[in-house]
Formats: structure tokens, C-alpha cells, sequence
């Protein structure tokens, strides 16, 4: 059962079928009217899991990334390990009153709410060159939001990493012109 389609350039990769396959849909989580993506059974598989951290890790050993930026909560599980086999460090983007120390927040709107993400202080440094990865993208506003706390912290956001993205509303979408790589997406 093929739930998903690739993007970006990796046509042809066999390992996106097995990403794809990984991936449940939930319906009305966490409200009513929402088609969850679901990425904790990726997680499950082992090889699906390697094979997202690979195709990352494949497309960011090369761009001289200092620092890689994960959005709370899921960011956080490919975050550190794509960190790691890139020689970066990982900077966590938190929910409020989740980091002790100062901090700076960025509030934005979700699909379904408003929210906010905060960033210690001293986190990332002028000229640092990032990458942000999370899980998932549908209007861009948690994204929009990570990059302004970098950039106000000095970074360069060189790019957006995501498992899956929402083709329903890509229009929507408000990266402030930074470029978006996204594995995989799901059908219509």
C-alpha cells in the first residue's frame, strides 16, 4: 500500500517506497478534521528509520552545515543523529518552559492553534550555517518560526528539511524564501 509520493529529486530511490510504507495515517488527531501524519511507526522500522537519516545525511555531509536545528518533538528524533554524521551540532527549537537559561521565543499559527518555539540564547553564532528538520510541513508557520529564531541568533538558514509535506496546502506555504527538501508527500 502506497500512501505517498517522492519529491525533490530522488525519483527512482527505492528506499522512499519503504519510507512511505512506514508512515500511518491517524484521522482526527489531535482535532477533528485532521489526517495525521503519523511518523512514530517509521520509527518502528528500523530500516525506514536508517534510510530517512541516510538520504539526509546524504544530502547535507557535503554543504558545510555547522548546525542542525530540530523542532520539537519529532525534529528531535532525526535531528541529533543527522547532527552527528555530519559533524554539526544539534540546537533544540522547544515548546515554552522547556529550556532552562535564557532563552528567545518566536510565536506562530498552526493549522489548528497558535503555538511558540523558543531557543537558548548563545545556541547558534553569527555566520553559523543550519539546516532546520522536522517531521512534518503543511502551511509553514513551525518553520517560518525556526528560522526567524536562528536568524535572530545570526545563523544562515541554508535550507528546510522535512519526512513528509501536505501537498493540499502547499501554496500556503511561508518559508521566508528559504528552500524546502521534503521526502515524501501523501496522495490526494
Amino acid at each position: 500500500m502506497e500512501m505517498f509520493k517522492r519529491e525533490n529529486g530522488l525519483h527512482g530511490d527505492p528506499r522512499l517506497e519503504g519510507i512511505s510504507e512506514a508512515i500511518r495515517v491517524v484521522p482526527h488527531f489531535p482535532i477533528p478534521g485532521i489526517m495525521f501524519q503519523d511518523i512514530t511507526t517509521l520509527l518502528l522500522d528500523h530500516k525506514a528509520f536508517k534510510d530517512t537519516v541516510d538520504i539526509f545525511v546524504d544530502r547535507y555531509r557535503d554543504m558545510d552545515i555547522s548546525v542542525v536545528a530540530g523542532v520539537e518533538a519529532r525534529g528531535f528524533m532525526f535531528g541529533p543523529s543527522i547532527a552527528l554524521a555530519i559533524g554539526a551540532k544539534f540546537v533544540p527549537l522547544r515548546k515554552p518552559k522547556k529550556l532552562p537559561g535564557e532563552v528567545i521565543s518566536e510565536d506562530y499559527v498552526l493549522e489548528y492553534g497558535i503555538d511558540c518555539l523558543q531557543m537558548h540564547v548563545g545556541a547558534v553564532q553569527p555566520g553559523e550555517r543550519a539546516i532546520i528538520i522536522d517531521d512534518l510541513i503543511a502551511t509553514g508557520g513551525t518553520l517560518s518560526a525556526a528560522i526567524k529564531l536562528l536568524e535572530r541568533g545570526g545563523a544562515e538558514v541554508i535550507e528546510c528539511a522535512c519526512v513528509v509535506g501536505l501537498p493540499e496546502i502547499k501554496e500556503e506555504r511561508r518559508l521566508n524564501g528559504k528552500p524546502l527538501y521534503i521526502l515524501v508527500e501523501p496522495r490526494q
